[in-house]
Parts: C-alpha cells; structure tokens; sequence
C-alpha cells in the first residue's frame, strides 16, 4: 500500500540579503534564482553558538551525500558585536571547516525575513524556491535527510531537479605554523603543547614559544589512537597535566578525552564514545562507555579531571583512578544561576582553572567568570546573564566582558581572563572585587598560561602564542556596554499563547512508551514579566500572563519532543530527541500580538507569510 505524500504548505522563500556578502564562492554574489533546480538547505548560525556547531558538524555527511542536489548555504547571523565583524566571519568559517557557501547577514536583514528566533535554524527550500520546513535546534539531520530524498524524488519527476556541482569554493590554504590554535599549556621541561585545533593536532613548541619542536596527530579530521602520526583528533581544544606526567586532552568535536604520553607521543582514548549525549543518554559510569557533548576544556581540581561540557552547558569530571565520568554540575539548561552545584545553570562553558580552593570557569555565552567552590557551590565574579555584554572596568558588578573562553589563575590569587570578542586580557581581583584590563590588541586571545614572569597568550586569530610581562600597568579602555542585538517580539500585556510548533518527521510519531515525550520550561528575566505561565509541563503550548507594569524583557523558553520510526513490524524504533532554548526579547504594547509561535519542527501553519 502506497502513502502519498502529504501537501506541504507552499510559501516562497525571501530572497537572501547580507551586507557582508558571500563568503567561500570565489567572489561570487548569489540569489535564490542562482540557486533553482537544487533544494537549499539555509543553516542561521552564529560562531559562538555551539550549538550552531554541532549542527555544521551534522550536515557535514547529508551535504557529502546529496552534493549534486543538495546546496547548504550558512546565513551568519551574529548574536555579539564582534560576532558582525567581517574578518571574524571569515575567520569562523576557516576555523570551523565551514564547507560550503555562507552569507555574512550582519544586520539580521534574512533572519528577519524568515522570522527566525533561534541559533541554529535550519529552513529547507525546494527546488521552485519555496519554504518546505523548518527546524530549530539540533539533531535534525535525519529528518532533513528524509526530507531531501523526498524531495530529489518528487522533483526528478516534475522535471525541476537540476543536478551539478554545487557553488562552494573553498579558500587558499594560509602557511601559517598554527591555524587557530585552541589553548595552551606548560610542559615540565618548558616548552608548551598547543591544541592547533584547525588542523586537528597537538603542537609542541620550544620554550621561545614559536619553535616547533614535534607535531602530533595526522592532522585530518578522525578518531583514532595510536602513534603521533596515526593518531587523529577532530578539533582538540582544553589541555591539563596529570599526576603522572601524561596530558588530557578534550578532543572537542570527537566528543572525548584523550591521553597523550608526552615521551612517546602515543594518545589514547580516557573518556567518551565519539558519540554527542542527549536527553536521556547516561550521566555517569564507565569513562569508555558514556556519550560526552564537546569537551572544551579541562582542569584538575580535587584530585578529578574536570571538564568544561560546553555542549551541554554544563561541568562534569572525569576520576582517572576509578576511569568513571559523572555530571558535576549544571542542569543543561542555559542561562546563570548560583547555586548548589545540581541546581546551577551555565551557558557553554569554555575555560577552567584550578586553585586549591576554587575551581575558575569562563562560562562565554553569559560573557561571566564563575567559580565553583569545594562544597560545590556555584558563584558568580562578573557577568550577568546571556544578554549583556561589553567591555567596562571597575566594580566586579557593573564589569562587563565579551565570551570569554579562557581563564589562567595568578601567583597573587586574581585571575587573568582571556576576554575572546573584546580582543583582550582582563584581571579580576577577588581581594578588591576590581575588573581591570592587562592587554587589548590581541585577536580572538583564547587561553593564557603562566611561564616564569610572563604570561603566555594564544591568540588565536592570529594563529600565534604571544607573550606578554607580568604584572603589567593597566591599560585604560573607554568602557562599552552592549545588549544583543535582535528585534524585540512586540505582544500585547496579559494573555499571551505561547505555542511551540512540533511535528514528527515523515514516517515517525511521537514516542509516548515511557509517558509524555514532550517537556515545556519556560521563565523571564526579569521574573516579574510572567504573572503567571512559569514552570516546567508537558504540554507544548501554554497560557502566560504577562505584566503590564513591565514594558520589556526577554522570555527563556526551552522545549523537547521525542519521537520515533512510526513501523509496529519494528521492535526497536530509532528514536531522536529535538530539543531547543530560545531567549526572546518582548516589548510589551498595547496591540501588539497575543500569540508567540516557535517553531522547533514544522511549519507554522497560521502565521501569513512567515518564510
């Protein structure tokens, strides 16, 4: 018995506009004429979004597959000021392994157009140029995959599939010794090992910083063990020194930790599975047998390994004695709350550094420097949640930071922050409560370690290790405070209908063998803009109430549904969990809409002319 396909709802897709132009076509500028006769997938992304990452991770087998059919095009839609910097664009799309065409929208002028509010988005459009679906999140390759194959089948039969090579170029390789290096560390005998994450390799560097000494790692893309030239990583990040003398790595976007022994050069897999976790995945057991979510950096506190899980915004550690992983703190959930280490949130974590009484983390997307303390309380320095931002001085309270990724603890017990999108390096004075800043200049600086007097940055956009003398003046910076840049959402005060569109991919339903398969979370900052409609249910749509006396503030709202290969012959469906937080800005008018649809899977089927 034959299905037929069910009618998609038929809008034409906006056409693509971006003041910072094409990116990895050789200079060439492309419409959505260009591009008909092949279905599009347009990925909304922004660099410093790892969930943005994980998704260009997914596409990479769907565009290998369906590449005569298929065109991704990423459409960079900064969330930070740095973020809308054209060199930082390139550089992201380098760094990144971008491989295919992207448009560099530095004003939100396409996010706009398609009514998108979240990083990632995947809109796909069929080859006669109109919105066929669109996916919010991660974990949606599978379905799009499906979707392609209907579509290359569907469209092979109208005639409208044009086949042929894709419009990517790829860019001139640079000769740079580095491409990007993640961080840093100090060898017992005074060289330093740099994670030269591009190239998917360890470096060993002489004490003058600069000298290469041994290259580590085949330096394509993989996951192997063995030798220094067999070995491969796939993106190494965070390096940390063991008891006895070996290095952890945090192998990034192999989702793992890996051991090098420094004498040999022989690397070995400690923890993960090279598979990413999900809802549902274990969080805790043996270290070779549970799924970690890209590692970015790694600290020994207490006798453990500790790991900066930043795709799961959270902090785990890893105990080389009994080789068990465990969640240490942090709910997954996104965003900055204190607390008892089971109760905080975090928002990526990317930078740790241990003293012995405080373990330091650069938690970048609420551009704030934590601690967490030996009872495992959570603390925050300086930040104030996932939408202010800036580079200011002063008072820990009113300091403000860019993303930071890095942090390094000095011999006087303040800290050095590598402040990432500020091109800076701050110090933070527990004693005083002061922010100051060591250094500006530097390009994209995403570690920094101690070595004698001086402090040694990797500045990564620069692809270099830059040294620096410490302690040094001050240096005076004109302060700036920023707020994210996205339009805010005007809906009218009092009853708002909150409504998160899901709906299963073709040929699966929604999984209820263990109960409900979807969840709602939903809170404000401030918390007073919800009367009433906080608090997490199962159901995906909900009444709010919303409070007149407040005019603006941002709705965190965090939604997962689960389902399943929809085949009764099948004993074990494949499942697949889609999940999503979206932060969104809400100025309250009289007038304005009463309804705030999101779309995690599906097409918002009310809403006229939403790309």
């Amino acid at each position: 018995m034959t299905h037929s396909a069910p009618r998609r709802a038929r809008v034409r897709a906006p056409e693509l506009i971006g003041k910072g132009g094409w990116l990895n076509t050789g200079d060439q500028q492309y419409t959505l004429a260009d591009l008909r006769g092949r279905i599009v997938v347009l990925d909304f992304w922004t660099f410093c979004c790892i969930n943005c990452l994980h998704v260009l991770d997914e596409l990479r087998e769907l565009e290998e597959k369906h590449r005569d059919t298929l065109v991704v095009i990423g459409v960079h839609s900064p969330k930070f000021v740095h973020e809308a910097e054209h060199q930082a664009v390139v550089d992201a799309v380098e760094r990144y392994g971008v491989a295919h065409p992207v448009l560099d929208d530095p004003e939100l002028a396409t996010w706009k157009q398609y009514a998108v509010r979240a990083w990632p988005t995947l809109v796909v459009i069929d080859p006669e140029g109109y919105v066929v679906a669109q996916h919010a999140g991660e974990g949606h390759a599978h379905a799009i995959e499906r979707l392609v194959g209907e579509l290359e089948a569907e469209h092979e039969a109208k005639g409208t599939l044009r086949r042929g090579d894709g419009p990517y170029v790829p860019p001139e390789p640079e000769p740079t010794t580095l491409r990007f290096p993640g961080k840093a560390l100090l060898l017992p005998s005074g060289n330093f090992l740099v994670s030269d994450t591009t190239r998917h390799q360890l470096v060993e560097l002489a004490e003058d910083a600069e000298t290469v000494v041994r290259r580590l790692g085949s330096g394509t893309r993989g996951f192997a063990d063995g030798g220094p030239r067999e070995a491969s990583f796939n993106e190494p990040q965070g390096l940390a020194l063991l008891d006895d003398g070996s290095v952890v790595v945090a192998d990034t976007v192999n989702h793992a930790l890996r051991r090098l022994d420094p004498v040999t050069g022989e690397v070995t897999t400690l923890a993960g599975t090279g598979k990413q976790w999900w809802q549902g995945s274990a969080t805790s057991g043996p270290a070779r047998e549970v799924d970690l979510s890209s590692p970015w950096d790694v600290a020994v506190f207490g006798g453990k390994v500790w790991i900066a899980m930043a795709g799961v915004h959270q902090l785990w550690t890893y105990d080389p004695a009994a080789r068990t992983v465990a969640v240490a703190a942090g709910t997954t959930n996104e965003g900055l709350v204190d607390g008892p280490a089971a109760e905080a949130w975090f928002a990526q974590p990317s930078g740790l550094a241990a003293t012995a009484d405080r373990l330091w983390l650069a938690d970048s997307e609420t551009s704030a420097l934590r601690w967490v303390d030996l009872d495992g309380q959570v603390h925050t320095a300086v930040g104030t949640g996932l939408f202010d931002f800036g580079h200011r001085d002063g008072a820990a309270g009113q300091a403000l930071f860019q993303h930071p990724l890095g942090v390094t603890a000095l011999p006087d017990g303040s800290v050095a922050v590598a402040d990432t999108y500020n091109h800076a390096l701050r110090r933070y004075d527990p004693a005083t409560g002061e922010v100051t800043t060591l250094a500006t200049d530097l390009r994209e600086p995403s570690d920094a370690v101690l070595a004698g007097e001086d402090i040694v940055v990797v500045e990564s956009a620069r692809h270099r290790l830059t040294r620096l003398r410490l302690p040094e003046e001050a240096v005076r910076v004109a302060s700036v405070a920023h707020r994210t840049q996205r339009a805010a959402t005007e809906v009218a005060p009092g009853r708002l209908r909150l409504e998160v569109i899901f709906q299963a991919p073709a040929g699966q339903k929604l999984d209820t063998r263990y109960g409900p398969s979807t969840r709602l979370l939903v809170s404000a900052t401030p918390p007073e803009l919800l009367l009433k409609g906080e608090g997490a249910d199962t159901d995906l749509s909900r009444e709010l109430e919303l409070n007149p006396s407040v005019t603006e503030g941002v709705l965190h709202v965090s939604a997962m549904a689960a389902s399943c290969d929809d085949d009764p012959a099948n004993e074990y469906p494949a499942c697949h969990v889609h999940q999503q937080d979206w932060g969104v800005p809400l100025h309250l008018t009289e007038g304005g809409a009463d309804r705030l649809p999101l779309v995690l899977a599906g097409m918002d089927e009310t809403a006229p002319g939403q790309g």
